[in-house]
C-alpha cells in the first residue's frame, strides 16, 4: 500500500487483516498498511473508538485481533467462492431455494450483502431445482454450473464441450431447460440439436461452455425434477432387466423412478427395466427391493451384486468372529 492511502482505506484494511490473520503483530500490521508501528496502534485505537472490540495480547507472541460482539461488515466473496457455497448449500438441503425456509431465508440475506456482479450468478444457481439428499457424487466447477444455468435463465443456447469417459470427449450443441440437483449429483436437462433428442448430461462432465446467439423457448408444461427422474431410468449404457416376485404396486412403493420403469407380468410378478452406467451404484440401491428378485440382464450388474454380496457376507462373518473371541 502507497503512503498516500487515506486514514479510512488504512482502517479499513486493518480491520481485514485482524479478521482474516488473528494474532497478527503490530510490527506485521506496519508493514501491511505502509505505516510505523506507533502509526498501526494508533489505528488500531481508531477502530476501537468506533467500537470495534480489539482485543492485543502482551508478550513476544502476542498481538491483535477481533474480539467477540462484533457486528460483520460485509461479505467479501470472490464469484467463486459465493457459487461453490450456494452449491454445498443445494447438495444438503433440497429446500434451500425456498425463501420462505429458514435455510433459504438464511441464503437469501447472505447473497443480498454480496456486491451485484457476485450475487446475480449465485442467485441464479439458487433457483435450480434440487431433490434428496446430499449425496457422494464429485461436485462440478462452480464457475461451469453458474454458466449453465445462467444460459437455462436467459434461454441461450450453448455449444459444450462434453466428456464420455472412456470414449473421449464430444462437441454439442444443446438447449439448456434447466440444472437440477438429484441425490448429490448435478445434471443438465437439455435438448441435444447434435442428437435431435432430449438429453440429460451430467455437470461434472461438461468440459467447456460457448453461448451462442440463438435463443429458446422451453417445453411451457416442463418439470425439470420429475422430467429427470423420468429420464435417469433410460439412454445409459448397461440395459437392465430385473424380475421382481412382487406386484407392480409394492415395486412402485420401494423403488424411485429413475431407477427405471415397472411392468406387470402379471398380478404377482413385475418386471423393471432400465439402464444405467454405473452397475456397482445400482447393485447397491437394488437392496430396497423387499422381495426376491432375478437378474436378468446385463451381465455386469448380476457380478455387481454377487460383488456386493460377499462384501456383505465377509462384514458379517468378521462380526461372528469377534463375538466368537469375547
Amino acid at each position: 500500500m502507497s503512503h498516500d492511502e487515506s486514514p479510512t482505506a488504512r482502517a479499513l484494511l486493518l480491520l481485514e487483516l485482524l479478521q482474516g490473520s488473528p494474532g497478527i503483530t503490530a510490527a506485521r500490521l506496519a508493514d501491511r498498511l505502509g505505516v510505523s508501528e506507533r502509526a498501526a496502534r494508533r489505528y488500531v485505537g481508531i477502530l476501537r473508538e468506533a467500537g470495534i472490540p480489539v482485543e492485543s495480547t502482551r508478550g513476544p507472541y502476542g498481538g491483535y485481533r477481533i474480539g467477540r460482539g462484533l457486528r460483520l461488515p460485509p461479505l467479501m466473496f470472490s464469484p467463486t467462492e459465493a457459487l461453490g457455497l450456494v452449491m454445498a448449500v443445494l447438495e444438503g438441503h433440497h429446500d434451500a431455494a425456498d425463501p420462505a425456509g429458514p435455510v433459504g431465508a438464511a441464503l437469501g440475506k447472505l447473497l443480498r450483502a454480496l456486491p451485484e456482479p457476485v450475487a446475480d450468478p449465485a442467485e441464479a444457481l439458487r433457483r435450480v431445482s434440487a431433490r434428496g439428499g446430499p449425496g457422494t457424487a464429485a461436485r462440478p466447477d462452480p464457475d461451469t454450473t453458474a454458466a449453465l444455468v445462467q444460459a437455462a435463465a436467459a434461454h441461450r443456447r450453448l455449444r459444450l464441450g462434453y466428456r464420455l469417459g472412456a470414449r473421449g470427449e464430444r462437441e454439442m450443441e444443446v438447449d439448456p431447460w434447466a440444472v437440477v440437483v438429484h441425490h448429490g449429483r448435478w445434471y443438465l436437462l437439455c435438448w441435444s440439436h447434435t442428437r435431435d433428442a432430449r438429453r440429460v448430461l451430467r455437470v461434472d462432465r461438461v468440459t467447456s461452455v460457448a453461448v451462442l446467439p440463438h435463443t429458446f423457448e422451453p417445453p411451457a408444461d416442463l418439470r425439470p425434477a420429475e422430467t429427470l427422474e423420468e429420464h435417469l431410468s433410460q439412454g445409459w449404457t448397461h440395459e437392465v432387466e430385473i424380475v421382481i416376485e412382487a406386484p407392480v404396486a409394492l415395486v412402485t412403493e420401494w423403488l424411485p423412478r429413475s431407477l427405471g420403469r415397472p411392468e406387470p407380468i402379471d398380478e404377482h410378478t413385475t418386471r423393471l427395466l432400465a439402464t444405467t452406467d454405473e452397475p456397482d451404484w445400482y447393485a447397491e440401491q437394488l437392496t430396497a427391493i423387499r422381495a426376491p428378485f432375478r437378474i436378468v440382464g446385463p451381465p455386469e450388474l448380476r457380478e455387481a451384486v454377487r460383488a456386493l454380496g460377499r462384501r456383505l457376507a465377509e462384514a458379517a462373518e468378521d462380526l461372528d468372529r469377534d463375538q466368537t473371541f469375547d
